[in-house]
């Protein structure tokens, strides 16, 4: 027989079901946010959007999403928040502040940020968050601008059990893949961790792919030989940073619509600074940190993080 207190924990559970949980509010309606919204619409939830920019509400308005003029207003009765923004401040500003999430969300809403964060902005998030009676994740993406269009996401997330599961059908709902790391923050240090190898490799692809085109390789031939080879990677087969030899990669884009510089900057600063911590060597990674820098401070920090390769094909044209 349940006890008083067992049976009312039972009601609540019933009462927050993720069977129940339709209404959801979304926070960052950019590259990335805006498709994941859209996915959430065609899944059958009823969605409301926020985001400081009128253009991204007004594009996001065209695939179902209600827009609203601020956080609060749009996490008023939400039975589920969703976030993905910019930067460590502007997180805790939005979850914290006292026009935000955690002040203006109903009790028992679910709170999922998938930013990607320095690990104790969520750990700082978690304890407010069970104190207003809301259950909190942290739960960073991985697969870029296509993986949001195409519902193929990778999600990484921190925090407890229960909370995971309760978001599931929303993470499924916008991503292919689903993983529960362990608790609070382990999803943006697994964030990290794959961001730097990214880095790594879509850096040593556009060093190799070049030497290998200056040398007289074709390109294609090359690229083959490689995605057939013990070199074979993300950044070979998906992500190739040499413009037209994969037609879906930013490269054939002219290096838009992808994965900002500046943003892959700001995620290998933190896996810098994650490292310090804990004094974990990351030489490439250092390395790798700089060179983006380099990119970065010469304007192309809008640009796709691919076009490493066109800075590495420049330097190399002007020594011969």
């Amino acid at each position: 027989m349940a006890t008083r207190s067992s049976q009312c924990f039972l009601n609540i559970a019933r009462k927050y079901s993720s069977s129940a949980d339709k209404n959801v509010a979304f926070l960052g309606l950019g590259n990335m946010g805006g498709y994941m919204s859209a996915n959430l619409v065609k899944k059958g939830f009823t969605v409301r959007g926020y985001d400081p920019s009128t253009e991204a509400l007004n594009e996001a308005a065209k695939n179902g999403v209600t827009s609203t003029k601020s956080i609060a207003e749009a996490v008023d009765g939400a039975d589920v928040v969703v976030s993905i923004l910019p930067s460590n401040k502007v997180v805790l500003d939005a979850y914290l502040g006292k026009d935000g999430v955690v002040a203006h969300s109903r009790k028992g809403a679910l709170l999922i940020d998938s930013s990607t964060v320095d690990p104790n902005v969520p750990r700082q998030i978690l304890p407010v968050a069970l104190e207003s009676g809301k259950g909190f994740a942290d739960a960073p993406v991985s697969g870029g601008v296509m993986g949001a269009q195409n519902a193929t996401l990778a999600f990484m997330a921190g925090g407890r059990k229960e909370d995971f599961d309760r978001s599931l059908p929303l993470l499924k709902a916008m991503g292919a893949k689903q993983f529960h790391c362990g608790d609070i923050g382990s999803g943006q240090v697994a964030k990290l961790a794959n961001n730097m190898l990214m880095g790594i490799t879509g850096m040593a692809t556009a060093e190799c792919m070049n030497m290998g085109i200056k040398a007289g390789l074709d390109p294609k031939v090359l690229l083959d030989v490689l995605n057939n080879s013990s070199a074979r990677s993300w950044s070979t087969e998906v992500y190739c940073p040499v413009p037209g030899l994969v037609p879906t990669a930013p490269s054939s884009r002219n290096y838009e619509n992808g994965f900002k510089n500046e943003l892959i900057v700001k995620d290998l600063e933190l896996a810098s600074g994650l490292a310090l911590a804990i004094r974990s060597p990351i030489p490439l990674g250092a390395v790798c940190t700089q060179i983006y820098r380099i990119v970065q401070s010469r304007g192309y920090g809008q640009k796709d993080f691919s076009y490493i390769f066109q800075l590495l094909k420049e330097d190399s044209e002007k020594k011969q």
